[in-house]
């Protein structure tokens, strides 16, 4: 017997044949080239266009600008998913979830019928640059500078850690239009990867998420038009992030809590499977109580992940709620794959196995999206 996931409060029979295009996608395109990818440090160009043509992309974005017309339900279904086979190098959840909704919000008109149609057929790729070589949660101590002359912006600095990097043809560009402003300085602005003085440095290498195209990006005189900055003044970056950063949270937390699941049924499966002593590993009490918990804990985050989805749903899930689903679904992933790779033993540490994968893979969610330790300091200002 499997985990039994109880079925989300917020699903439909629509949202059940969607989950059966998302499980056929993730299953054929994703799940048996984790290893190639791994070494090559990104996945191949062409999944974003197969997405694309088989309608996986911009999937919330309205059907008058090419998306798929749907809401967050439809995005948590696709990152589920993706997170129950084993995949941990496309990084669609920044171009649908994230960066498609900057565009959304906060392009002019022009920009959004002329970027989110290619978003969602793949043509383009987007990332976010938001972290700098010296700056991480601070983000008003960002460095990139962005000076207007005349009817363009010229951008000068360095971004790092940016998810999609290597195949990324829009980005996103978190810089200081007014350094002397402090957070009414940043301002966002959309770069196209073609334009002269962008150039990406390496892919970097990681402890997880190794098959994800995670690279260092130069901007160097890069030269955009003015109509490129998002929102209708500069200034309005940091206002604009902290709007956008509980859907980034939340993402993060779906994810965690469908690895911890699919963590857990492995587990359950291959303890049931391997003996010692003359019996299966799951016969030992040790491994029923740890099994026990572990189920416990992937339960109670389902059912607060399911509130926070529902809450959004309905445009009422604030920063603290955010926080709270992000802190308790990462804290509780880490936890729950640890003890899940304690009990494949020897077996657990060896990558070709997805439980050692979904270990290293996991450790990331305690620090991108803001970290722990940002999250317990957001939450604690509302108390």
């Amino acid at each position: 017997m499997a985990l039994t996931i109880q079925r989300s409060s917020w699903m439909n029979e629509e949202l059940d044949d969607f989950r059966d295009l998302a499980r056929s996608f993730c299953v054929k395109e994703l799940a048996g080239n984790q290893e190639r990818w791994m070494a090559q440090k990104q996945i191949d160009r062409e999944v974003w266009t197969k997405a694309g043509e088989v309608g996986l992309l911009a999937l919330s974005i309205p059907e008058e600008y090419g998306g798929g017309g749907g809401t967050f339900a439809h995005e948590a279904v696709l990152y589920e998913e993706q997170a129950r086979c084993g995949d941990g190098a496309w990084g669609v959840s920044v171009h649908n979830g994230i960066v498609a909704h900057y565009l959304l919000a906060y392009a002019s008109e022009e920009r959004k019928r002329e970027w989110l149609p290619k978003l969602a057929s793949g043509e383009y790729v987007g990332a976010i640059a938001m972290t700098e070589p010296g700056t991480g949660s601070d983000l008003q101590g960002i460095k990139t500078r962005a000076v207007r002359d005349g009817d363009h912006y010229v951008i000068n600095g360095s971004k790092t850690f940016i998810t999609n990097g290597a195949h990324a043809d829009l980005v996103v560009v978190a810089v200081k239009t007014d350094p002397e402003a402090g957070a009414k300085g940043v301002s966002l602005i959309a770069v196209e990867t073609s334009t002269p003085g962008f150039r990406r440095g390496r892919v970097l290498d990681k402890v997880g998420l190794r098959g994800q195209d995670t690279a260092e990006l130069f901007f160097d005189d890069v030269r955009v038009p003015a109509q490129n900055l998002l929102g209708e003044e500069e200034g309005r970056g940091f206002i604009q992030l902290m709007e956008q950063l509980p859907q980034e949270r939340l993402i993060i937390a779906v994810t965690a809590v469908a690895g911890m699941e699919g963590a857990v049924d492995k587990t359950i499966e291959y303890t049931k499977e391997r003996t010692a002593f003359g019996r299966p590993i799951f016969g030992f009490q040790n491994t029923k109580f740890k099994l026990a918990e572990a189920a416990t804990e992937a339960a109670v985050s389902r059912a607060f992940l399911d509130q926070c989805i529902e809450r959004h749903l309905r445009g009422e899930l604030d920063v603290q709620g955010a926080a709270m689903a992000k802190l308790w679904t990462t804290e509780r992933v880490n936890k729950v794959i640890d003890e899940c790779v304690q009990l494949f033993g020897g077996y657990g540490y060896m990558t070709e196995y997805p439980i050692a994968r979904a270990w290293a893979d996991v450790r990331i969610s305690r620090i991108f999206g803001g970290t722990s330790e940002i999250m317990k300091d957001i939450i604690s200002r509302t108390l």
